[in-house]
């Protein structure tokens, strides 16, 4: 099989690590992109893998697009020939095959589709198997306890089979949440946790809800690593904002376009800001794509702000640092959260944060120290405190900003993450 561009085959001396993802690389995910970015500027040959192809329109930078012409689809079908014959190595290992198939049988949720959709990944896995080995590889990560996770552990299950249990394959997790914590069983989340040799945990929240699902003897497998932003590559802007010409409030919004994510709650907001006795003059842009873009674009017309929001669509990552320094205040009013990058990266910017103290925001943001927190669903408290940032001076602004962008390179370094990611994983 010939390889895709990208690492070479990893040497004896340099350590190498398989990531597989669901979708890779996705705008969404760029957090990932970011992370290997900064394993492979310390050494690390990450070999990068996709269970599914991503299209053009998610390969928004020069980064997104060279990652895509280096990453192996699993389920490519331009190389379903290649990867058949792949597949039909492992196919000649019939003990070994064995086990993966009373695994697959196993695992997941019950029932005639759960079956089915196991079935599926051992076949994937069978492909990355063999390519892994082709490759010199014995360490697969993966972020999220979806599908990339039912494969990596049935992966690792043959590659035992085959080799014996000391042979050097591992499997490792970066877990998130909150989706996978809403439907335990769906994820097979606690399976997952007792089969991995290690997960990284983005906060300590999401390290106590797993150790909830977890029996205690598998605790020490959980480590916290924050997911990292590069503190340099968003330059402080708090200077330049405080400099500009009096004006209205400019409020940003970054995010996929989801429920979880609040935006109707921000539009609310503004509403509720532009009404009554003592209107406030704002200005709104909402980044990013999903499902909500047409129902948030007939809430924009039906409360009249069309003249003062812009729904600007994606962004790439390489073109965000513009609209953290084109805003006053970065608002992110979830109800369902992990810790969001976007909210670091505005953060590192020194731009002033509003948010939801939920899951792991509040080991990122302290309220009235390096950002400001609103219950989630309260868009009157929202719209209280976007008007106590507008009545703020710019200077004062600029100095929660400052105080934020200290958090963020104190806790949410890329350098000190990368460190935490390879202690705890055994990169």
């Amino acid at each position: 099989m010939a390889s895709p561009p990208g690492p070479p085959t990893p040497s004896p001396d340099a350590p190498a690590v398989a990531y597989l993802v669901s979708e890779y690389p996705t705008l969404s995910h760029a957090f990932i992109e970011n992370e290997v970015e900064a394993l492979r500027a310390r050494g690390v040959q990450v070999h990068t893998f996709s269970v599914r192809p991503t299209t053009a329109a998610q390969h928004r930078s020069a980064r997104s697009r060279r990652e895509a012409a280096g990453t192996t689809v699993l389920l490519d079908r331009a190389r379903a020939r290649e990867l058949a014959g792949t597949a039909a190595a492992s196919l000649r290992r019939p003990r070994a095959l064995a086990t993966g198939a009373l695994l697959a049988a196993r695992s997941g949720p019950g029932g005639a589709r759960g079956r089915l959709w196991q079935g599926f990944y051992l076949a994937e896995a069978l492909v990355l198997l063999e390519e892994m080995r082709r490759r010199g590889l014995r360490h697969l990560h993966v972020h999220f306890a979806n599908n990339g996770a039912d494969v990596a552990r049935l992966v690792v299950a043959l590659g035992r089979a085959q080799d014996g249990p000391d042979s050097g394959w591992r499997w490792t997790m970066s877990m998130h949440g909150p989706t996978e914590f809403e439907a335990v069983d769906a994820f097979d989340l606690p399976a997952k946790v007792r089969s991995a040799d290690a997960v990284a945990c983005i906060s300590d929240f999401c390290r106590g809800q797993l150790m909830r699902h977890t029996p205690p003897e598998h605790w020490r497998k959980l480590g916290v690593v924050r997911m990292a932003v590069d503190v340099d590559r968003f330059a402080d802007r708090s200077a330049e904002r405080a400099a500009r010409a009096a004006g209205p409030l400019r409020v940003l919004f970054v995010g996929r376009l989801v429920p979880e994510k609040g935006p109707s709650v921000l539009l609310d907001a503004v509403a509720a800001l532009r009404g009554g006795p003592d209107p406030l003059d704002v200005r709104v842009r909402l980044v990013g794509a999903g499902p909500l873009a047409d129902d948030l674009a007939a809430q924009v017309r039906r409360q009249g702000t069309a003249d003062v929001v812009e729904l600007l669509g994606p962004v790439g990552n390489e073109d965000l640092p513009e609209q953290y320094a084109w805003a006053d205040a970065f608002c992110l009013p979830s109800f369902a959260e992990g810790v969001p990058v976007v909210l670091m990266e505005a953060m590192a910017t020194a731009l002033p944060v509003v948010t939801s103290p939920i899951a792991g925001i509040p080991e990122l943001v302290q309220d009235g120290v390096s950002g400001r927190l609103v219950p989630p669903g309260r868009a009157d408290e929202l719209a209280r405190v976007l008007r106590e940032l507008a009545a703020a001076s710019p200077q004062e602004r600029a100095e929660l900003g400052r105080r934020g962008r200290r958090r963020v390179a104190e806790e949410f370094g890329a350098e000190l993450n990368v460190r935490r990611l390879r202690d705890v994983v055994g990169i």
